[in-house]
């Protein structure tokens, strides 16, 4: 290694010559000085950052304190007041303060051949059927939700339907939303009263409304009138132009459409049920509901306390909803056994079945008119004794029935009869002929060979060893009980019924009823309301006992005089405790032409015989009994004096009918 003592300059190197300073305007210079202003910048930014970061950690940590201190005051004063705020309620509290009333948009249309309401341009109401849906159409809506509670159709063209349509209007709870609209015609029979309950319900127009008019209304109960348009028919042959009803409601909360009700099991069907079914009045009552769980008096002994009880309904909840409250209350009812076979997937009469904690089952209709009824009949009674594989019985009743107050007990002490005299084809709670002027005796049983129905007990083995197969078929427009009054089908057997009914028919709509027949032929029925009877002599019912009875009867009655005419007042007597007899023209079985112009005369069922035993009938008139014998079909007929003409009368000539 070479040190610097021996170093040597080199002759050929360029001699080194120092550089200029570096100038202002030099490019080095130029590209050096932007990349220092971006360091700065970023070291500024950076710098704010941290600031902002700090002063957003601060702004939380007082909020957290604050928040802290006013929870603790909350709690303080809540132990002050002996109330429990917790974590849910203040959750409710925010959901109140975020659910805020919205409002309906609601379009309602009354034509004479459409109705329908739309609801936020949604449509929940469309009839434009012809030839149905005539009258007053009532829709109920929840002021919360805006949901459908209730939808009903009055014929207000029709008697009675004004009443039916301000019964319903009445049961409906205070602040539900009401819409009406008319189609074709709703104001023939609507009278006065029912024009009031409109007006209170805020009609303007409800005094006006007249023949053909067209109407909508749109109005909240117990509070305000939201809209109402209305229609004039100028000529008596034409209809009020369409109207069409738009109209802003505004919702409630919903805690405002609910009741606070104590958290029971029966309220928590009650409800589930007012929630979103309306018009049954006392049941949806905030402060007095009416009760939903019966405990009826138990009937001694009781021998139908684990018979099944069929109910068959179809889409009458309202009917449904009296008939089980009527039939719960009677004594010696036993829930438990009872099952509602409902025709159709109908949504209201399975929630009624529900709100009394029964069994409701659905069926698929088969058929159409009375065949689709005897279809839903036959389905109803194979499924309760499958239901009830060990039950010997049955007893059936319909939706639009009312039950007496014995109605299990009248059963309980009969029911042996289908046991010890095969002769007994059923026992009825009905009687056909049994009015108020024409039956007295609720002690008393009688025998006849029509199958009155309506409230009846059937045996096992009756079913399913003869009816359930021969049943009519779905094709067949019959009704299932004129099929089971069939010879063929009876063989001689008969049913037992009691003089005083103990059930009453109260429905005044379905396939085959009307408010008129409900008036003319079942409105003045006799109905026992008495707890308890003790039938008497139920032996006597026994085929040669009761033989024996009416003969008995006949040789000790009083004949009436037949130069008479059974439409005249004194025709009996007005003495009681008697037994009375008349003989009237009856060539051959069929031979019911005398019988039912006696029949109109006594004011009774006229429209085919019924309630016969051997072509003879058998009721109460005037206190005292009451025997017509058909001569000479019937075996009695010998028992007629030579001198005594049988009564016959001609039918009268019918009167043109007006609609």
């Amino acid at each position: 290694m070479l040190g610097m003592e021996t170093w040597q300059p080199n002759s050929r190197a360029q001699p080194f010559i120092p550089k200029r300073g570096l100038g202002l305007y030099n490019p080095q210079t130029l590209i050096g000085r932007p990349l220092g202003r971006r360091r700065i910048l970023t070291k500024l930014f950076q710098g704010l950052l941290v600031v902002v970061l700090l002063i957003t950690i601060g702004i939380n940590v007082m909020f957290i304190l604050d928040t802290s201190r006013r929870l603790q005051e909350e709690a303080l004063h809540a132990g002050d007041t002996g109330e429990l705020v917790d974590g849910e309620s203040r959750r409710n509290s925010l959901r109140l303060q975020e659910s805020q009333p919205k409002s309906l948009a609601i379009e309602v249309l009354s034509s004479q051949s459409k109705v329908s309401v739309s609801v936020d341009g949604t449509t929940i109401l469309e009839d434009g059927e012809e030839h149905k849906g005539r009258g007053i159409h009532v829709l109920v809506l929840n002021q919360a939700s805006g949901s459908v509670m209730a939808q009903r159709t009055f014929d207000t063209y029709s008697p009675h339907e004004d009443e039916a349509m301000a019964l319903f209007l009445n049961m409906v709870s205070d602040g539900r939303i009401i819409v009406f609209a008319i189609k074709d015609e709703g104001t023939f029979q609507m009278k006065q009263p029912a024009r009031d309950l409109l007006k209170r319900l805020g009609s303007k127009r409800a005094q006006a409304i007249g023949w053909r008019d067209m109407w909508a209304m749109v109005t909240q109960k117990g509070s305000k009138l939201f809209g109402e348009s209305y229609s004039k028919s100028t000529e008596f042959n034409t209809w009020g132009a369409p109207v069409v009803l738009r109209t802003e409601v505004p919702l409630v909360p919903l805690e405002e459409s609910e009741c606070d009700w104590p958290d029971t099991e029966e309220n928590k069907r009650r409800r589930e049920f007012c929630n979103h079914i309306e018009g049954y009045g006392s049941v949806c009552s905030c402060n007095d509901p009416a009760p939903l769980i019966f405990n009826p008096e138990p009937v001694i002994n009781n021998q139908v306390h684990d018979v099944p009880v069929a109910i068959i309904a179809s889409n009458r909840p309202h009917y449904l909803y009296r008939m089980l409250r009527s039939l719960l209350s009677a004594h010696g009812a036993n829930p438990e056994m009872i099952t509602v076979f409902i025709d159709g997937y109908f949504e209201e009469p399975l929630e009624v079945t529900k709100l009394f904690g029964l069994r409701g089952i659905q069926h698929t209709p088969i058929g159409v008119k009375n065949a689709r009824i005897s279809q839903h009949y036959k389905a109803s009674l194979t499924a309760t004794f499958n239901i009830f594989p060990n039950a010997k019985y049955a007893i059936i009743v319909e939706e639009d029935l009312d039950v007496s107050p014995d109605f299990f007990s009248y059963f309980s002490q009969t029911r042996r009869l289908l046991e010890e005299d095969e002769t007994v084809y059923c026992i009825s709670a009905w009687n056909d002929q049994g009015y108020e002027h024409t039956s007295d005796d609720p002690t008393l049983l009688y025998r006849v060979e029509t199958m009155p129905g309506l409230g009846w007990i059937l045996k096992r083995s009756l079913y399913k060893e003869e009816l359930e197969s021969k049943w009519p078929t779905p094709e067949k427009m019959w009704d299932w009980d004129m099929w089971m009054r069939l010879p063929e089908v009876r063989k001689g057997r008969e049913c037992v019924i009691p003089d005083v009914s103990r059930t009453y028919h109260f429905g005044a709509s379905g396939l085959n009823m009307n408010s008129y027949f409900q008036d003319v032929y079942f409105k003045k029925h006799s109905f026992n309301t008495q707890p308890y009877v003790e039938l008497q002599n139920i032996d006597s019912v026994k085929k040669n006992n009761y033989e024996e009875l009416i003969v008995s009867m006949i040789k000790k009655a009083n004949i009436l005089d037949h130069s008479k005419s059974p439409c005249e007042e004194n025709f009996v007597p007005d003495k009681k405790g008697k037994i009375n007899i008349m003989f009237i023209k009856m060539e051959e079985p069929k031979d019911f032409l005398t019988w039912l112009q006696v029949a109109k005369c006594f004011k009774i069922w006229d429209l085919d015989a019924r309630g016969h035993h051997k072509s003879m009938w058998r009721m109460h008139m005037k206190g005292s009994e009451m025997l017509v014998i058909g001569v000479p079909n019937s075996e009695y007929a010998k028992y007629k004096p030579s001198n005594i003409t049988p009564i016959y009368l001609e039918p009268q000539k019918e009167k043109s009918k007006v609609r």
